[in-house]
């Protein structure tokens, strides 16, 4: 049967439209894992999600203690409220300055103003967001787009059941179109991709089947420390970045006791019918995190999937054996379960454990600190910044030109004050780097005492 030609021609059209391909190299390759070296920069480019100084922090943990011997510039570039335009208000001195090699971009919560779909609030965001991958683009780095997070419904129901009932049921639909857009982008175009979406959305889908009240954004839009944790762990995974922190594996038989190792070095290697001993230098801490972040370090796992620390012994005999390190007690084990494998990453007895909560304690003093300082400073310039866009374009508004005046004197220093916070964060990144190095340390398995 013919088709209706008023059905044929939008077909034809879109057709067209499709951009063309002449062969397979004119592909390009969506990022697949970062390319890092010391000095190195990310920029973490976002809005009150990234000025929360939460997910970026966790990173921030991940990479202090995976690569003790790389000193990165990690920059936190998110301001409350943000949308796209904001972004570029501020790209020279808040981004382009830094010289990153990685920008990731959260953008779109904001952008998508709290309501459904509404086709020139989205044209405005896509011009806006094209406009700052340009600008990336120009200045050498290579963008990593993240989509915007969950927006929680239910929990905006809870929070105010007066809200507009259409938005709230909407808008976590508005958010995952946003970012199929910018999954697109990034494989056209070749950029680095992180959903963010929806691994929030599925673990709160899961949680829900046994605690209906579950949350892990109480106000709906910004994620508490769980729900950080969650998006710390989609950017580790999504960009490729190592998993395992060491694993060490010990045979005794009897030509002797045999080793295999990875994430370090076994030296002063002993064994007797009583168990063994040998010193252990790790390459690397495993992944700690504050104690309220705990949660989401249950939820995604994020132990065994992103910090793995693994000890196996083979050919004990029989029976029960207690685990010491630096002559810390941490554990006993029975001689099948060190057969098998035991991990220490999640062990808060292990020293190496309480010497990667050190790093993450202090880097939440240099985030609750001087880097919420610095945001605090960039909130002000983009106040400053709308006020100008609508002082220049009504040049005979009063009112505007008055508030102008009195953004541009909150503003005033702002210069000084941005290198003060800048280098009260890098004293105490210092101090991270005199204490996140992982030193020897003396394993020591024997035969469990037999209990009186």
């Amino acid at each position: 049967m013919i088709r209706p030609l008023r059905r044929i021609v939008p077909l034809l059209v879109a057709l067209f439209l499709l951009p063309v391909v002449a062969s397979a190299d004119d592909l390009n390759s969506p990022l697949s894992k970062l390319e890092l070296q010391d000095g190195d920069c990310i920029v973490f480019l976002g809005d009150s999600i990234t000025h929360q100084c939460l997910y970026t922090q966790y990173v921030e943990d991940y990479f202090y203690t995976r690569f003790p011997d790389m000193r990165l510039k990690l920059h936190n570039a998110g301001v409350g409220g943000a949308r796209a335009w904001d972004a570029l208000a501020r790209f020279d001195d808040d981004v382009a300055s830094y010289e990153p090699k990685y920008v990731t971009i959260l953008l779109g919560m904001n952008d998508g103003t709290y309501r459904p779909f509404h086709q020139e609030t989205f044209d405005t965001y896509r011009q806006d967001m094209t406009e700052l991958l340009t600008q990336i683009d120009a200045i050498g780095a290579q963008p990593v787009l993240m989509t915007p997070t969950m927006f929680d419904a239910r929990a905006a129901r809870v929070r105010n059941p007066n809200r507009d009932p259409e938005s709230t049921l909407l808008y976590n639909s508005v958010l995952t179109y946003y970012g199929t857009w910018l999954r697109e982008v990034a494989v056209d175009q070749g950029y680095g991709f992180v959903d963010m979406w929806g691994p929030l959305n599925n673990l709160t889908l899961q949680q829900r089947k046994t605690d209906p009240s579950f949350t892990m954004i109480v106000d709906a839009v910004h994620p508490d420390p769980p729900g950080q944790v969650v998006m710390a762990v989609a950017i580790i995974n999504d960009m490729g970045l190592k998993r395992q922190v060491s694993n060490i594996r010990v045979t005794l038989g009897g030509r002797g006791p045999q080793v295999r190792s990875s994430g370090g070095e076994v030296t002063e290697l002993e064994a007797d019918d009583e168990g063994l001993s040998f010193t252990w230098q790790a390459e690397s801490l495993p992944w700690v995190l504050p104690e309220d972040a705990q949660l989401g370090a249950e939820l995604t796992r994020l132990g065994h999937r992103f910090s793995r620390e693994a000890l196996e012994v083979h050919g004990l005999q029989p029976g029960r054996y207690t685990l010491s390190i630096d002559d810390m007690e941490v554990g006993t084990f029975t001689h099948v379960a060190l057969q098998r494998h035991i991990e220490l990453q999640a062990n808060d007895k292990t020293p190496q454990y309480q010497q990667a909560l050190e790093v993450a304690l202090l880097n939440r003093e240099r985030n609750s600190g001087p880097v919420r300082a610095l945001r605090g400073e960039w909130s002000k310039f983009q106040a400053y910044a709308r006020v100008k866009r609508q002082a220049d374009a009504n040049p005979d508004d009063d009112n505007a030109a008055q508030q102008l005046a009195e953004r541009a004197a909150q503003i005033a220093g702002m210069e000084e004050r941005v290198a003060a916070h800048i280098d009260a964060a890098r004293e105490i990144e210092d101090r991270i780097f005199e204490i996140n190095q992982p030193p020897s340390r003396r394993y020591v398995v024997r035969r469990a005492k037999a209990k009186p």
